[in-house]
């Protein structure tokens, strides 16, 4: 089964077939190119055309330095999210009535 998503990127209409399951990735992919374009238009002005091939470059290069270890210490950011799991638990546990 597959739905059909509607979206738009730098003002022109898409239309896609997906699987129901990636549909949320598939918005969030829309939103980052879209937001990454408009960004670089702000920096460079340039037509289309350009601006969908520099937003594939330095979309590729982020993927390329997180991929290589250079952009994200993936193992540090566990830890932090594991100790503020931690600190979630430790607030939501109930505490004695001091009154």
């Amino acid at each position: 089964m597959t739905d059909h998503v509607d979206f738009s990127i730098y003002g022109r209409e898409y239309s896609v077939s997906i699987d129901p399951a990636q549909r949320d990735t598939l918005l969030a992919a829309v939103a980052l190119v879209d937001g990454r374009m408009y960004e670089l238009e702000s920096r460079t002005h340039a037509g289309c055309e350009t601006l969908a091939v520099m937003t594939a470059l330095n979309i590729a290069h982020d993927l390329l330095q997180l991929q290589r270890g250079s952009g994200l210490d993936l193992p540090g950011f566990v830890r932090r999210i594991e100790a503020m799991g931690d600190k979630i638990d430790q607030a939501m546990t109930p505490q004695e009535k001091l009154f």
